[in-house]
């Protein structure tokens, strides 16, 4: 990557507000050379505890600030950000492994993000409830805001380590939240160049801290009763964290293993199905909770889905990352390719057919394509997290749809139908957050309520929702003096 900009050797967490180089305990691997590419401060439990009490101390303030205060906080990250963008995507392209393209595709989306929270800023309105419903409550009149919530607790992982960042974090501040976040410890740094940029504003002190840390010392982030909601992105941990937290609200994005339904009115569109399915099996190794892990293909098509696809996935160009032609770049580390190495090696057992694919190298993955995989095979009833997809043929529109429901996960699902009925019948059958027609279940645009049920979790991000859940209805009622 030529005139690619450098990592700092080393950077602070921010503690209350303030960059503090306490340490630089933890190493960030550049993840396609395995190499160290900088170091970063690791928060200890004490200073987990400082965190939060601060927060604390910075809820008053923060619930103060006026809607255009807290946009122009918003305002100046985005124009920070945008300034930003190609030292945030390369951070990012180093420490998650994800090609340079798509890197700066998730920078645009992080500044998106933040844009959108300073519109969603000035729009947290309340309501007025007629109480006259009858002669008791004669002369008086309901009024109800929205109030900030309170401290609240971020667990963020590293497959989108800006967005995801920026989906917790933007709305906390538009609605007038301080928070405390973790970021994944593999993928600290581009959430510590976010705290970079919010150390610029007029934050209130405390108003945020970011603090990476091990594990073993997260457990506040959970349990501590200060914080009033916790915030989790992550994989099913997140079920056991719900059981932990106590009385604070709790919201959960648990991922998913998406499917993608093509009808039988689809022939005349094979070039733009194939190419969507291609991006959302494989885009950053398959590393996101909406990837495409099952296609299910109408018989009619089957046979020629399978051809273009298989073709199309074998042309991919894996390899280092920071090439701008790189599509497939490393796994976020070799115990999760060699995860999922094992789960394809379970699959062909079991009498699954690998049409490409299935080799690994150190963390690196081919692109997989599978068919006959039995739906009790883990690559088919749970998160494959990597890239590989699964194939299989259907006769009738209604079964697709039960297989699609088979899972377990509900986050989204795709269906390519030109149907109407077909459309709007998998809107109501389906057992999803999510239903995107004309597209793969990979889209989202940062604005969309986005979250799943059964085992995806509950509760929705995008910013309106986000802050939806990150303040309360607060009650006035007046009672007329006549």
């Amino acid at each position: 990557m030529p005139n690619a900009p450098k990592l700092e050797s080393r950077y602070p967490y921010y503690l209350a507000g303030k960059p503090v180089q306490a340490n630089a305990d933890l190493p960030v691997l550049d993840k396609y050379s395995g190499r160290v590419a900088t170091r970063v401060a690791l928060a200890d439990r004490k200073t987990i505890d400082e965190a939060i009490a601060a927060a604390v101390k910075a809820t008053a303030p923060m619930a103060a600030l006026k809607p255009y205060q807290r946009r122009a906080v918003l305002e100046h990250c985005v124009a920070r950000m945008r300034a930003r963008r190609d030292e945030l995507a390369y951070a990012l392209c180093v420490e998650a492994g994800k090609p340079i393209r798509d890197s700066q595709g998730e920078a645009e989306r992080l500044i998106d993000t933040f844009r959108i929270a300073a519109d969603e800023s000035t729009r947290i309105d309340g309501e007025i409830v007629n109480l006259e419903i009858s002669e008791r409550t004669s002369g008086y009149r309901g009024f109800v805001k929205r109030v900030p919530l309170g401290p609240c607790s971020f667990i963020t992982p590293f497959n989108f380590p800006l967005n995801l960042v920026a989906h917790k974090v933007a709305p906390a501040i538009a609605a007038g939240c301080p928070f405390v976040l973790k970021p994944s410890e593999r993928t600290p740094v581009g959430a510590l160049i976010i705290g970079e940029v919010l150390a610029e504003t007029d934050l209130p002190e405390g108003a945020f801290s970011i603090l990476p840390c091990r594990i073993e010392d997260a457990d506040p982030f959970v349990e501590d009763e200060r914080l009033k909601l916790l915030s989790f992105t992550g994989g099913q941990i997140g079920w056991d964290l719900k059981k932990r937290a106590g009385k604070k609200k709790v919201v959960l994005e648990l991922g998913g293993n998406a499917a993608c339904i093509i009808d039988t009115d689809q022939k005349t569109r094979l070039d733009f199905v194939i190419a969507r399915l291609i991006s959302g099996s494989f885009y950053q190794s398959g590393q996101s909770c909406i990837g495409v892990q099952r296609i299910l293909v109408h018989a009619s098509l089957y046979e020629e889905v399978k051809k273009r696809f298989v073709a199309a996935t074998r042309k991919l160009k894996a390899g280092d990352p920071k090439d701008p032609e790189t599509f497939l770049g490393p796994m976020i580390d070799e115990a999760a390719a060699k995860r999922l190495e094992g789960w394809i090696a379970e699959a062909k057992k079991a009498g699954a057919k690998i049409l490409c694919g299935g080799r690994r190298k150190g963390s690196m993955l081919d692109a997989t394509v599978l068919e006959n995989v039995p739906h009790s095979a883990k690559v088919s009833c749970m998160e494959a997290f990597g890239p590989v997809t699964l194939l299989e043929p259907f006769e009738d529109f209604e079964d697709a749809l039960k297989t699609v429901n088979e899972s377990g996960y509900g986050l989204q699902a795709g269906v390519f139908t030109g149907e109407l009925a077909h459309a709007l019948r998998a809107w109501d059958v389906l057992e999803e957050g999510g239903v995107i027609v004309g597209d793969i279940p990979s889209f989202r645009v940062d604005n969309m309520p986005y979250g799943g049920v059964k085992l995806s979790g509950f509760g929705r991000e995008g910013i309106r929702y986000a802050i939806e859940d990150m303040t309360e209805r607060r009650l006035l009622v007046i009672r007329d003096s006549g």
